[in-house]
């Protein structure tokens, strides 16, 4: 049976984790939200003119660009994988359990999905092992099972994409508003 710590007051009947005001001024919220908003596009523009610049204004196709050309290696592919894994919901709960259990508490948390990562590898490389060309999960299923299941596994595929877009956006608006009492439509 679980027991109750009385030393961590409940939040019943608070509208914030602070006690109602927020650690941060409203006006911090919008900063945030607009200036990162605009820094990130400002700086994802000069990117793509850059690479254009020292390519010598040569044509990028769809290929090189979903595949960075095939020349990623495997140090870079193991950081993309645990950077994917690591979104909002792992953020957000991985410091609840820090607060409920201390230090111990994300690490156990990471490490029940470690396994998970491990085997993802495995089968990333024996899947390239049999279609290197492949591009998504998409491509293969419709290669081993036919059109029905490749428009299957695409609902569920696009399903999958919109709720995962949609708990980033809620939980990034949420503790924006958390901290600085920005509505959460807004932020």
């Amino acid at each position: 049976m679980a027991t109750f710590d009385s030393t961590i007051p409940p939040l019943t009947g608070q509208d914030s984790f602070f006690g109602g005001e927020p650690p941060l001024p409203e006006s911090v919220g919008y900063a945030v939200v607009l200036g990162f908003g605009a820094v990130f596009s400002l700086f994802t523009t000069a990117l793509v003119f850059l690479e254009k610049y020292f390519s010598g204004g040569a044509a990028i196709t769809s290929e090189k660009f979903n595949t960075a050309g095939r020349t990623v290696k495997t140090g870079l592919t193991a950081s993309v994988i645990v950077s994917q894994w690591t979104w909002a919901a792992t953020l957000l709960q991985s410091s609840n359990v820090a607060w409920q259990y201390g230090v111990s508490g994300p690490f156990w948390y990471a490490s029940g999905a470690t396994i998970q990562v491990l085997l993802f590898g495995v089968l990333a490389i024996s899947l390239k092992k049999v279609a290197p060309s492949a591009h998504t999960v998409c491509e293969i299923v419709k290669a081993r099972w036919g059109f029905t299941a490749h428009i299957t596994f695409l609902i569920f595929c696009f399903l999958a994409n919109i709720i995962v877009t949609s708990m980033l956006l809620l939980g990034g608006a949420a503790t924006v508003a958390a901290l600085t009492g920005m509505d959460y439509r807004l932020a």
